[in-house]
C-alpha cells in the first residue's frame, strides 16, 4: 500500500476518537474544489512513507490513539486496501474510511470482513448535478488549467474506456459511477456500522436544488453533515471562482435538508 501522507494526530476526523490520518493517492473524480490536488493529479510526485515506518508508528502510539482514518485520494481504488486495513486492525486500532462511494464491491467486502468501524462517504451534489461537481462533465473556460486534461483522464479511468467524440462514452461512465454511488449509499444505510454522509458546500457549484434532491435521496440515513468550502493553495482548479456560502445561506440549506433528515447538521461553521 502506498502511503503518501501521515497526520499523526486528529481530534476531529474520527468522531469521538483520538486518531491519526493516512493519505492514499489517486482518484477517479476530478472535483474542481478538491483540496488534495497533488494526491489526485500527481500522486507519483508525493514522497512515500515506508510501510515498516508506519507499522512502527502504530506500535509506538498504541494506547495513545484509538483509531486510524484512511483517506485520499480515493482509498478504494487500491486492490491492497483490505490487507492494509487488516494490518491496522491487527495492531488493535479502529478504522475509519473516507470514500466517494464509487467502489461498492470493495466497500461491501470490507464491511463483510469486519475491517471498518466508521465510514464517511462524500455526497458531492444532488444526482442531477453530480457529474459537474465531480469534474466529470464538460468544464467551463475558467477551469482549463490543471483540471481540464485530468477530467478527461478521470472519465476514461473510471469506465475503462475513453469517451468517444459524441460524449456517449463519458455519459456511460458517469451513469456507471452514479449507480455505484447509489449502491454504496444503500450498503451503508443497511450495514449496521457507524457512518456519515457529508457534502462540502461550494458557492459556484451548489444551489438549493441540490439539497432538495439530497434530502429525498438520503432520507432515513443515520447522519448527514453540510460542511463549508475552505479555500487553499492546493485546490484543484487554479484561479477558481469558488467561495464559501455565508452562515445564513448554510443554515438555509440545512433547513431544506432537515425536512427529510431531521438530525442533519452543519460542520465547521
Amino acid at each position: 500500500m502506498k502511503i503518501l501522507g501521515l497526520q499523526k494526530l486528529t481530534l476531529l476526523d474520527f468522531p469521538g476518537r483520538v486518531a491519526a490520518i493516512v493519505f492514499t493517492g489517486g482518484c477517479n473524480f476530478r472535483c474542481p474544489f478538491c483540496q488534495n490536488s497533488s494526491l489526485v493529479l500527481a500522486p507519483q510526485s508525493v514522497p512515500e512513507i515506508d510501510e515498516e515506518e508506519f507499522r512502527d508508528f502504530l506500535r509506538r502510539r498504541r494506547g495513545l490513539l484509538d483509531g486510524i482514518c484512511v483517506t485520499g485520494g480515493e482509498p478504494t481504488l487500491h486492490a491492497d486496501l483490505p490487507k492494509f486495513l487488516a494490518s491496522i486492525k491487527e495492531a488493535e486500532y479502529l478504522v475509519k474510511l473516507d470514500t466517494n462511494g464509487t467502489n461498492p464491491a470493495m466497500l461491501e467486502s470490507l464491511l463483510e470482513d469486519g475491517l471498518l468501524d466508521y465510514v464517511a462517504m462524500d455526497i458531492k451534489a444532488g444526482p442531477k448535478n453530480y457529474a459537474r461537481v465531480c469534474g466529470l462533465s464538460v468544464l467551463s473556460e475558467a477551469s482549463t488549467n490543471r483540471v481540464s486534461s485530468a477530467t478527461a483522464s478521470a472519465c476514461s479511468d473510471s469506465s475503462g474506456a475513453a469517451a468517444d467524440g459524441n460524449g456517449s462514452g463519458q455519459a456511460a461512465s458517469i451513469d456507471h459511477l452514479l449507480a455505484n454511488v447509489r449502491r454504496s449509499v444503500d450498503l451503508l444505510m443497511h450495514s449496521g456500522i457507524d457512518y456519515e454522509f457529508r457534502t462540502t458546500v461550494v458557492k459556484g457549484l451548489h444551489s438549493a436544488d441540490d439539497f432538495k434532491e439530497i434530502a429525498a435521496w438520503l432520507s432515513g440515513c443515520r447522519a448527514y453533515f453540510l460542511q463549508a468550502f475552505r479555500d487553499c493553495p492546493e485546490v484543484l482548479m487554479e484561479d477558481h471562482p469558488f467561495s464559501a456560502f455565508s452562515d445564513g445561506e448554510m443554515k438555509g440549506f440545512l433547513a431544506i435538508v432537515q425536512k427529510k433528515i431531521p438530525q442533519a447538521a452543519l460542520r465547521g461553521l
